[in-house]
């Protein structure tokens, strides 16, 4: 049995259908894009938290501020006003390993 479509009534409703469909899959691309638990964290964290960055490689960034996070490439934007003051630091979020945040 066909629904009637939410935003114009009629039965079996191809236009709206798709549109929604096509939000749907844009969203289930943006949230499997940058796959990984820190991807995951970094949606989520507030900015301007101070944190140490452990990368795959076996990096570590200590005592840096996250700015940023673009859901379109992965990239995290981060301060590091230790080491070079006004630099930018950016790095794929799928390199990252662990996150440190520190207490306050």
């Amino acid at each position: 049995m066909s629904s009637s479509c939410t935003e114009c009534n009629k039965l079996d409703c191809r236009k709206h259908r798709q549109s929604t469909e096509s939000f749907r899959d844009s969203n289930e691309n943006d949230r499997n894009r940058c796959k990984g638990c820190i991807c995951d964290q970094l949606r989520r964290l507030q900015t301007q938290t101070e944190v140490d960055v452990f990368l795959s490689g076996g990096q570590i960034l200590e005592d840096v501020i996250f700015i940023a996070f673009d859901r379109e490439n992965c990239c995290a934007f981060f301060n590091d006003p230790e080491t070079e003051p006004g630099s930018t630091l950016i790095v794929d979020c799928q390199d990252i390993q662990a996150l440190r945040i520190e207490a306050d």
